[in-house]
C-alpha cells in the first residue's frame, strides 16, 4: 500500500487485483477485504443496471410500438432505415444491460466474482453506449419528421455531444483530476 502525495491526509492507494492494467483505485477502507470489495462493486453494478435498464426498456417499448402506427407507413425510406437501426441498437443495449444478471445467475457459486464484476462493468459501459445511440436514433427519427432539413441532424449531433461530455468526458476529466491530486 502506498500513500498518495507527500501528505498522509490522502486516501491510501492499492492495486486492484482484478485489474490487469495495474490501475490504482481508491479503497473505501484501507482494510477492505477482497471479498467485501467485490460484493460492494457487484452491488454498485446492480444499482446502475436498474437505472439504465429502465430507461432502455421504456425507450425500446416505445420504438416497438411506432411501427404499428398508421403514420409509420407514410415515412420516407431514410426514416425507416433510422428506425430499424435504432430498434436493433435498443435491443442490443437491452441485451448488454441485462447480461450481467444472467452471467451472475449462471455462474453464481463458481468463485468467479472477480471475473463477473470485471465483465459486468464492461457490459454496462457497452450498454450505456448502445443506450446513447438508441436515444440519438430515436431523436433523429422524431426530429426528422418534425424539424425541416439539416436542423434535425444538427440538433441530434448537439444532444449526442452532450451525452458524450456528461457520460464519458466528465468521468475521464474527474479521474484525471483525482490522479493529479493524488500525485
Amino acid at each position: 500500500m502506498t500513500l498518495a502525495g507527500p501528505s498522509a491526509s490522502h486516501a491510501p492507494q492499492h492495486e486492484c487485483p482484478s485489474c490487469r492494467e495495474g490501475e490504482q483505485h481508491r479503497a473505501r477502507s484501507p482494510q477492505e477485504p477482497e471479498r467485501e470489495r467485490l460484493n460492494r462493486k457487484w452491488n454498485e453494478i446492480l444499482q446502475e443496471t436498474r437505472v439504465a435498464q429502465t430507461g432502455v426498456q421504456i425507450l425500446f417499448g416505445f420504438l416497438l410500438s411506432v411501427a404499428f402506427t398508421p403514420y409509420f407507413h407514410e415515412l420516407e425510406t431514410f426514416d425507416h432505415v433510422v428506425y430499424v437501426i435504432t430498434v436493433i441498437l435498443g435491443a442490443s443495449g437491452t441485451g448488454a444491460l441485462i447480461a450481467p444478471v444472467s452471467i451472475h445467475r449462471l455462474l453464481s457459486g463458481q468463485r468467479m466474482k472477480d471475473h463477473i464484476v470485471r465483465v459486468a462493468g464492461r457490459l454496462m459501459v457497452c450498454g450505456m453506449v448502445l443506450l446513447a445511440l438508441t436515444i440519438g436514433g430515436t431523436l433523429l427519427l422524431l426530429l426528422h419528421v418534425v424539424v425541416p432539413g439539416l436542423l434535425a441532424e444538427l440538433l441530434v449531433g448537439g444532444v449526442m455531444l452532450w451525452f458524450a461530455l456528461c457520460w464519458y468526458g466528465l468521468p475521464v476529466w474527474l479521474r484525471r483530476r483525482s490522479d493529479d491530486d493524488a500525485a
